[in-house]
């Protein structure tokens, strides 16, 4: 029978290729899902209604359809989404022209292609294991198809042995192939699916709608004891010049070489930070780097940038120094760090004069300031009141409610107003420490902006006014889940009275953790990463390597051989040996059986002779033909053929 009309096999191959599309649900276009579906559909009904399948006219019909909805979707077929919608579409059009097997094997390699894209889209554990069970299902397709006496249930059983013999292989050439990183001309680009995060400006609310968000930034590991929380703000963009509302970098931030190198002191820490994709250049380094290598680099603010595509994970490795000394101001940053738009408001200046703003040292107008803050009944929210006109100033004297953003530009406004070089510094600040891996997972929700002002003999130094009014926002870890109707934050405290909670809590940490190494170990796993793993074997070249490859797989492969070549030996065949033993007995008369003749012809050939033995060689043979060849053997059969042949005599 052919195997493309074959019912069990159609239903085996559609369901799983509903298993290998289903995962793009969240990824592709409805237009391009749902054309899918109903071909799979109407495939589906094909199965046991062949004549409601489309004609050549409608096949024809159906892939203009499919074409339209590709070119109005995607604007063509280049890119992940457009390539990806293309296989897709060609899957459920080539489902509609099934008539041979060489079809079942077009379609059963198309299927691997479309499981394949999944990695473009998602790269986690959980989808590299569902890949895993598809391709197994797809194995079992072919296997299905090879073998016209299997079932289901023997050909998903085979499929797991050959993918059980194929991982060690698979592993191995994972780790000793050389790595080969694809030029970035070549990097596929789609501009809609970019990571947001921070931004290069700020204005009021804007980080407090990150920090309702749980996205994953970046994580960290550290070489030994890990910062406390005071301590981990992780720098992003400096922000100095202002409208009065918006906050912006520097026009130049590439006069660097006319800056003095920061002094650093104390204790230190190193570190390997592993960024999640984003469409920024910007790498947030703990507060300060001294220490970072190629692509790398600093730019004017102490801030970090990489020359690496950050669209896809990136690993690095820093060190940062907490104390540090930034030194002298260039004429560039004095002018820049002291721009007000205009003049301020009179109640602007009175507030000044009486935190001693214009008399004192710059140190006892920070300590007024944050006390001001600190004393004054100011709030801390996500959800301030709009500031539509003069914010800094209706923060101040009105509402009195804000997040990290309305504190930070209201601080460092009144130093410019006091005549005090001053900036907005943005990052994050934190992150919730696992500690079953012991690394620091960062996200959007720790977005934070603190100030910077530069002091005589001290350099640039930070002043975080968040803490002044919230202090556990810099201390304790944000608890996103269970943030407040009206946007007062909740805090993540290690003593809790939920045994439940404590219990996902702890399981959330471990899945964190395997999810981490596996990002880190198999994902960024690029040629940098492979170099300093084989180096710790003693595998410092490229021949070294490919010696030590071919020498593992060779080993490997022998091993598998010798496994599949060997034989064990079978079971007895009773209804067989029972079988055998009549045709002996019976040969004692003269009556031997034909090379290649059936025993219903043998049977047929010996009755007329042996008219008295008839009845018994006619229930001995159907006997051994339903045990040895019917569907539903039994032991009660064997028994009765054993009997009746131990019985008869000749």
């Amino acid at each position: 029978m052919n195997p493309a009309h074959n019912k069990e096999i159609l239903i085996f191959l559609l369901s799983s290729l509903g298993l290998i599309v289903l995962p793009h649900l969240a990824h592709l276009h409805w237009g391009v899902f749902g054309f899918f579906c109903f071909l799979l559909a109407w495939r589906f009904v094909g199965i046991w209604k062949p004549e409601r399948l489309p004609s050549f006219p409608w096949i024809v019909f159906l892939i203009v359809c499919g074409m339209a909805i590709l070119y109005s979707q995607h604007r063509g077929i280049l890119g992940r989404d457009g390539g990806t919608s293309l296989f897709v579409i060609a899957l459920g059009l080539k489902l509609m022209e099934i008539k041979s097997e060489r079809d079942l094997y077009l379609i059963n390699y198309l299927a691997f292609i479309v499981a394949s894209s999944q990695f473009l889209y998602e790269q986690s554990i959980l989808m590299a294991a569902y890949i895993l069970l598809v391709s197994c299902v797809l194995l079992a397709v072919l296997v299905f198809i090879n073998s016209y006496t299997a079932n289901t249930k023997i050909a998903v059983k085979k499929s797991l042995v050959i993918i059980a013999q194929a991982i060690p292989l698979a592993i191995v050439v994972f780790i000793l192939f050389p790595r080969v990183e694809a030029p970035k001309w070549l990097t596929l680009k789609d501009e809609q699916h970019k990571k947001t995060g921070l931004s290069d400006t700020m204005e009021p609310g804007s980080i407090s709608d990150l920090g309702m968000s749980d996205e994953l930034v970046f994580r960290v590991t550290f070489d030994g004891a890990i910062p406390p929380a005071r301590e981990r703000y992780w720098r992003g963009p400096v922000l100095t010049l202002t409208d009065g509302k918006k906050w912006m970098q520097a026009r130049d931030l590439s006069y660097q070489r006319h800056m003095a190198k920061p002094k650093f002191s104390g204790k230190f820490y190193r570190y390997t930070l592993l960024m999640e994709p984003q469409d920024k250049d910007w790498v947030f380094a703990l507060d300060l780097p001294a220490e970072f290598a190629q692509p790398l680099k600093q730019n004017a603010n102490y801030q970090l940038t990489t020359a690496d595509d950050l669209r896809k994970r990136s690993e690095f490795k820093l060190t940062s120094y907490p104390d540090y000394n930034t030194g002298q101001l260039t004429q560039t940053e004095y002018f820049d760090a002291r721009q007000i738009p205009a003049l301020p408001s009179e109640r602007i200046k009175q507030l000044v004069v009486r935190l001693h703003g214009y008399d004192r040292p710059p140190e006892d107008f920070i300590r007024e300031l944050l006390n001001h803050f600190r004393t004054e009944k100011f709030h801390y929210t996500l959800t301030p009141p709009l500031m539509e006109d003069n914010p800094i100033e209706t923060f101040l004297f009105d509402t009195r409610r804000g997040f990290c953003s309305h504190y930070s530009a209201a601080f460092v406004y009144l130093m410019r107003v006091a005549g005090i070089p001053a900036r907005v510094v943005t990052g994050y600040q934190g992150g919730e420490l696992n500690d079953i891996g012991n690394f620091l997972t960062i996200k959007q929700a720790d977005a934070h902006a603190w100030a910077e002002v530069w002091l005589e003999s001290k350099g640039w130094v930070r002043f975080d006014p968040t803490a002044a009014v919230a202090p556990e926002r810099v201390e304790q870890t944000i608890d996103i889940n269970s943030l407040m109707p009206d946007g007062v934050i909740s805090y993540s405290s290690s003593n809790s009275t939920s045994a439940v909670a404590n219990w996902f809590k702890q399981a959330r940490k471990l899945w964190s953790n395997i999810d981490y190494n596996w990002q880190r170990w198999v994902i960024n796993y690029n040629n940098a990463n492979q170099t300093h793993f084989l180096a710790s074997f003693g595998i410092t070249n490229f021949k070294t390597m490919v010696y030590w490859m071919m020498a593992i797989v060779g080993i490997l492969t022998a091993i598998l051989s010798l496994f599949l070549l060997y034989r064990r030996p079978r079971q007895k065949d009773r209804a067989l040996e029972a079988y055998d033993l009549f045709l002996k007995k019976i040969a004692k008369t003269g009556f031997k059986k034909g090379l290649g003749e059936g025993a219903r012809d043998f049977a047929n050939r010996i009755k007329p002779v042996l008219q008295d033995k008839s009845d018994v060689v006619e229930k001995i043979t159907l006997l051994f033909i339903r045990q040895r060849y019917g569907k539903e053997p039994s032991e009660e059969m064997t028994k009765q053929l054993e009997s009746l042949v131990k019985l008869i005599k000749f």
